[in-house]
């Protein structure tokens, strides 16, 4: 089947359990979440407490889906103008190819807003009361500010979190560096929600007077933790691996690589591998490099035609497109347009 194969492609990697649920979202299968114990029985390579997660939570199975699918639609949009720009493998099964399997700054990355989207879709969820397992927070509202009450339903992010830990983590308890890493890099990605809640509020009283306003906690818009996890990524820290032997063994641990700058915290997100310069194609890495995208020539950032293009230079052609234009609004209640034809240059590395 689809999720047999899936399984066994991407078995022991970085996202594989969380994929295989992007599949069962988009796929036929998903109408069969229902059927527990046929769903989360059939899926390899699941670890023991996954499995018994998956059973015990199969209700919010979608949310989890969910959310790794707007954490790639975030990823790309993140990275639209970068050489590498979270490409997703539509003829290959391992959803990212190869570029997840070193310990660079694109997997740190990959790994928060995965893990972020899945805490974030299943907050949500449990806020819309999708799901009978979980609800609105009641445990940290705290006294009302002056003029306003505790309303509505605040969001809690302290269930999502858990579901993205318990489900997102359960295989990185391996005593290497990349479990290390992975954790580290995952509990940042939701630490980002939390460090981003706000209070949203609602007026009430006669003609939007807000004689009452009435208040409860929100996350953001998801793009808002895009941009903050982003910020992550351009400043992440370079670690070092170091062994060491405890009484279970030897064990790798991460350090700081250089001393003179800030020791990373829980919101940082760390790497020790270096990435590829993502110029070239090569299968090996997973890099699709960078001929025929489409660049930016008035900009001097990654996604100008010099950086991006790796300095081989650009081609540029024109292109016709259909627009709506000389729009009127007519009363009452439509807008009538005429369709243009306009003509824009399109750059695009050699």
């Amino acid at each position: 089947s689809e999720v047999h194969l899936l399984g066994n492609v991407l078995k022991g990697t970085i996202l594989a359990e969380l994929i295989i649920w992007v599949s069962l979202a988009i796929g036929h299968q998903y109408s069969s979440l229902g059927t527990q114990p046929i769903l989360c029985g059939s899926i390899p390579g699941l670890v023991p407490k996954q499995l018994r997660f998956c059973r015990n939570y199969v209700e919010i199975m979608p949310s989890v889906a969910e959310g790794v699918k707007i954490g790639i639609q975030e990823c790309q949009h993140q990275f639209r103008g970068r050489r590498w720009n979270c490409t997703t493998v539509n003829d290959s099964l391992a959803i990212f190819g190869p570029v997840l399997d070193k310990a660079t700054r694109e997997s740190a990355f990959v790994h928060a807003i995965a893990s972020a989207g899945v805490a974030f879709a299943v907050t949500r969820s449990c806020a819309e009361g999708s799901a009978t397992i979980c609800g609105c927070d009641t445990r940290h509202k705290g006294s009302p500010g002056e003029g306003w009450k505790w309303g509505g339903c605040s969001e809690d992010v302290e269930f999502g979190s858990m579901v993205s830990r318990e489900f997102a983590d359960a295989r990185e308890n391996r005593p290497d560096a990349r479990s290390a890493m992975n954790r580290h890099n995952n509990e940042a990605g939701r630490t980002s929600i939390i460090e981003l809640m706000h209070l949203k509020c609602k007026c009430h009283g006669l003609s939007g007077s807000c004689e009452v306003k009435t208040c409860w906690w929100s996350q953001p818009d998801f793009r808002v933790i895009g941009d903050y996890l982003k910020d992550k990524y351009d400043s992440a820290s370079e670690m070092v691996v170091e062994k060491h032997r405890e009484s279970r063994g030897w064990v790798e641990t991460l350090r700081p690589k250089y001393n003179f700058f800030k020791a990373p915290t829980e919101k940082d997100l760390v790497y020790y591998e270096n990435s590829p310069n993502f110029c070239e194609p090569n299968p090996e890495t997973g890099s699709f490099g960078t001929r025929d995208r489409i660049c930016n020539v008035t900009s001097h950032g990654i996604d100008g035609c010099d950086l991006l293009c790796c300095g081989r230079g650009h081609n540029t052609r024109t292109e016709k497109r259909k627009e709506k234009c000389h729009c009127i609004f007519h009363w009452c209640c439509y807008v009538r347009c005429q369709e243009c034809i306009r003509v824009y240059d399109v750059h695009t590395c050699k």
